[in-house]
C-alpha cells in the first residue's frame, strides 16, 4: 500500500524538483516506510532512480536534491511496506533490462501463484514483494495480465520501447488513481492533494457533480471529480498514453461483473459455493508480513469476516477488532460487538467519539479525503482506524461492498418488488412490500414503498412526485439559476428501466452511486493512519457469482436481505447475528451531533467563503437550516453537506465561475 505521482512534459519547459518533492511529501501518510524518485530522459530512453530523505540508506541511491542531469519525466514515490517489507521492495521498481519502470499502490493477492507460474516458465526473482511479480507478469503478458489479478491496485508502467504510459486501476476502484493535463504536459497521482500542488492545476469546481452531491450526497463515480480539470481513472479501466503524442485521454474498460446469464443453481448450492469463495477471498486477504486486524460494525459482513479470520487461522491469529460505538443506545451496536468479539476469542477496541471532537478533528479529515464527504459517519470510520493505528495494526480488513453485491440496503427491497411487478407478479409483490415495511429501525417502515415508487415513476414524473412530498430536484437553498448557466439539469439518481430491476440497480451501485465513494472514504480514512485496508468480498469471482444469482436468492420472498449469505455463513457467524433483521452500520447520532454544534455551524454559513459560492441561494439556505433546528422542517443530511462543502472549498482554496 502506497502513495505516488508523475509528471510528463512534452514542451521544454523544466520539471521543478522541488515541486515534486512537495507534491510526494503531500502523500506522506500513504508509505512513511520509504520514499523513492526516478527522472526519465525519455528522448535517450534512460532512467535513474535517486532518493528522498526517507529512503533506505542502504539502498546507495543519489540523493534527488543533488541530480544535474536531464529529464522530462519524473516520479514519486512512497511506501508503505506490507509485503516484504525490506528495501528488495523499494519503488519506483524497474525491470533489469531497463524497459520497463513501475510504481504500484495496492496488494496482489494472488502474487504467489502468480509468481510459482513465472517461476516455472523460467522467470528468477530478486525479492518477496508482490510489486516484482506484478512488474514481471505485466513485461510477460501486457495487459493481458490484468485479469489474472487478484487484489487492489493502482499502478503506472512505463515502457520504455513501446514509448508507452500505462494507467490502471482495480475492478472496483479500492485504489485510487487521478490525472490531469495541460497544454504541453500532464500529471498522475494517488490523491488530489498531490496535483492542486502543481502550478499548472486550476483548482475550479465542477458543477455537475457539485449539483450530485449538495442534492444527493453522491460524490464519486466515473471519471470526473469535484474539481473541473481533474479526472480519475474509473474502476476497471486503463489508460494507455503515448509519450510522442498525448492526444485525446481515452479509458479502456478491461473488465465488468457478469450479469447476463442468470445461473441454474439451487439454493442451497449457492449457498455452499458463496461460502467456499467467501473463505477463499479471506484466507488470500490475510497474507501480509506485518500485523492484521478487522473492522468490526457488529452487522453480518463484519462478523463474518472476523469469525472467518478465526476459523482460518485457529488460535495462531492474535486477533483484534476495532469498533465504533455510538452515544446514541437506539444505534449503538456495542451488543452485537461483543457477542461477536467474545466468540471470536478476540481483543476488542472501543472508540466513541463525542462531537466536540469532529470540529477539533474536521480539517485534518476534509484534507485527507479531498473531496467532499455525506455524513459524520466518516468521521466514525476515520476514528476506527485512527484506534487501529495506536494498537500498532498496518493492515485492517473491512467489509465494503457486500452490502452493494448481496442487496444489503433497503432501497434494494424496493428494486426487487419492481422487478415482480414488471414480470406481473403482484401478489409476490404485495406480499415482500408487506414484509419490508415491517423491517425493525430506520431500514424498515414506508421507505421501501418509496424507493418502489421512485423506480416505478418515469423520469418525467419523478420531478413533479418529489415535489409533492417535498424533496424538489431544485429546492430553493440551491441556486438553479447558477447551475442552469452551467449546463447542469436537475435529475433524479433513481432509474430503473429492466425487468430485473434488482440486478440493476446492483451494477449501477456497484460501479457508480454508491461503492465508489465508500471505497474513497475508506481508502483515505485508512491511509491518513498508514493502515492498509482490505476488502474481501471485492474479487472478481465474488462478484461474478453474486451477480449472477435468481434476485429471490438476495432478497427473500419474506424480506430478508442477504439470504443467500445469511445462509452461507451458518456455523460461521453466531446465529443471533444471522437472523439480525435491522441495519446499522457506522450510523452516527448526526442530528443530536449536529444541534449540539449549532453555534459552530451557524459560524461556518455566515463566512466569507459561503457567500462566494454561487450554488447556494444563502438567505434561502440559512432560512432551511433555521426551520430544520426549530424542529419545522425535516431534518437529513443536507445540512452536513453545506457545510463539509464551505469548509472544502476554504481549505482547497476552490474557485468558482460565476
Amino acid at each position: 500500500m502506497c502513495g505516488f505521482l508523475g509528471i510528463r512534459h512534452y514542451d521544454d519547459k523544466p520539471i521543478d524538483l522541488r515541486v515534486l518533492v512537495r507534491s510526494a511529501d503531500r502523500i506522506r501518510h500513504r508509505g512513511p516506510d520509504d520514499e523513492g524518485y526516478l527522472l526519465a530522459d525519455l528522448g535517450a530512453a534512460t532512467a535513474v532512480s535517486l532518493a528522498g530523505a526517507d529512503t533506505e540508506p542502504s539502498l546507495n541511491l543519489q540523493p534527488i536534491d543533488s541530480f544535474s542531469g536531464k529529464f522530462d519525466m519524473a516520479w514519486g514515490f512512497r511506501r508503505l511496506a506490507i509485503l516484504d517489507p525490506s528495501p528488495a521492495g523499494h519503488q519506483p521498481m524497474s525491470t533489469q533490462d531497463g524497459r520497463y519502470h513501475i510504481v504500484f499502490n495496492g496488494e496482489i493477492y494472488n502474487y504467489l501463484e502468480l509468481r510459482a507460474e513465472m517461476e516455472d516458465m523460467g522467470h528468477h526473482f530478486r525479492s518477496r514483494s508482490d510489486t516484482e511479480v506484478l512488474l514481471a507478469a505485466c513485461a510477460h503478458w501486457g495487459k493481458e495480465a490484468l485479469n489474472r489479478l487478484v487484489g487492489m491496485f493502482a499502478f503506472c508502467l512505463l515502457d520504455m520501447k513501446k514509448r508507452t504510459l500505462l494507467l490502471v486501476r482495480d475492478f472496483f476502484g479500492i485504489k485510487p488513481l487521478y490525472y490531469t493535463c495541460w497544454n504541453g504536459g500532464f500529471a498522475f497521482a494517488s490523491e488530489i492533494k498531490a496535483l492542486v500542488e502543481l502550478p499548472q492545476v486550476r483548482r475550479t469546481i465542477n458543477p455537475g457533480p457539485l449539483y450530485d452531491y449538495l442534492r444527493f450526497g453522491i460524490t464519486d463515480y466515473g471519471s470526473e471529480t469535484m474539481l473541473e480539470n481533474i479526472r480519475q481513472v474509473p474502476a476497471a479501466h486503463y489508460i494507455e498514453i503515448s509519450l510522442d503524442r498525448p492526444g485525446d485521454i481515452k479509458p479502456v474498460r478491461y473488465w465488468r461483473a457478469d450479469t447476463g446469464e442468470t445461473a441454474q443453481i439451487s439454493f442451497e448450492a449457492a449457498a455452499g459455493r458463496m461460502r467456499e469463495l467467501f473463505l477463499q477471498n479471506v484466507s488470500l486477504h490475510l497474507r501480509s508480513d506485518v500485523s492484521v486486524g478487522a473492522a468490526l460494525s457488529g452487522g453480518i459482513d463484519s462478523s463474518a469476516i472476523v469469525m472467518a479470520m478465526r476459523r482460518l487461522m485457529g488460535n495462531s491469529l492474535d486477533l483484534h477488532t476495532f469498533s465504533y460505538i455510538a452515544e446514541d443506545a437506539t444505534i449503538s451496536e456495542e451488543k452485537w460487538v461483543d457477542l461477536v468479539g467474545r466468540a471470536a476469542g478476540a481483543t476488542v477496541h472501543k472508540v466513541r467519539p463525542r462531537p466536540a471532537e469532529l470540529v477539533d478533528d474536521l480539517d485534518h479529515l476534509i484534507f485527507m479525503q479531498d473531496q467532499p464527504f455525506s455524513s459524520t459517519s466518516m468521521y466514525a470510520q476515520q476514528r476506527v482506524f485512527r484506534l487501529a493505528h495506536e494498537a500498532g495494526i498496518k493492515v485492517m480488513l473491512d467489509g465494503q461492498g457486500a452490502d452493494e453485491l448481496l442487496g444489503g440496503y433497503i432501497y434494494f427491497a424496493g428494486a426487487r418488488i419492481t422487478s415482480l411487478v414488471r414480470q406481473g407478479r403482484w401478489l409476490e409483490a404485495a406480499r415482500l412490500a408487506r414484509q419490508s415495511a415491517r423491517m425493525p429501525g430506520p431500514e424498515g417502515g414506508l421507505r421501501v414503498l418509496w424507493y418502489t415508487g421512485a423506480f416505478l415513476l418515469p423520469p418525467a414524473l419523478q420531478g413533479l412526485a418529489k415535489r409533492l412530498i417535498r424533496e424538489d430536484l431544485n429546492p430553493p437553498w440551491l441556486n438553479g439559476e447558477w447551475f442552469a448557466r452551467q449546463g447542469v439539469t436537475p435529475r433524479s439518481p433513481f432509474r430503473s428501466r429492466s425487468r430485473e430491476a434488482l440486478r440493476e440497480q446492483l451494477r449501477f451501485a456497484v460501479e457508480e452511486n454508491n461503492l465508489p465513494k465508500l471505497l474513497r472514504f475508506e481508502d483515505r480514512n485508512s491511509m491518513a493512519f498508514s493502515i492498509e485496508s482490505r476488502v474481501p468480498f471485492l474479487t472478481p469471482a465474488f462478484a461474478n457469482f453474486a451477480m449472477s444469482l435468481p434476485e429471490e436468492y438476495l432478497i427473500a420472498p419474506d424480506g430478508t436481505r442477504k439470504s443467500v449469505f445469511r445462509e452461507a455463513m451458518r456455523g460461521i457467524v453466531p446465529e443471533t447475528v444471522l437472523a439480525r433483521k435491522d441495519k446499522i452500520g457506522f450510523t452516527t447520532p448526526e442530528r443530536s451531533w449536529l444541534s449540539a454544534l449549532q453555534q459552530w455551524i451557524k459560524g461556518v454559513l455566515n463566512n466569507a467563503t459561503a457567500t462566494r459560492i454561487p450554488a447556494f441561494n444563502l438567505p434561502a439556505l440559512k432560512k432551511e437550516y433555521e426551520s430544520v433546528q426549530a424542529g419545522h422542517r425535516r431534518f437529513d443530511r443536507r445540512v452536513w453537506r453545506w457545510v463539509n462543502l464551505i469548509r472544502w472549498a476554504e481549505n482547497f482554496d476552490v474557485t468558482f465561475v460565476e
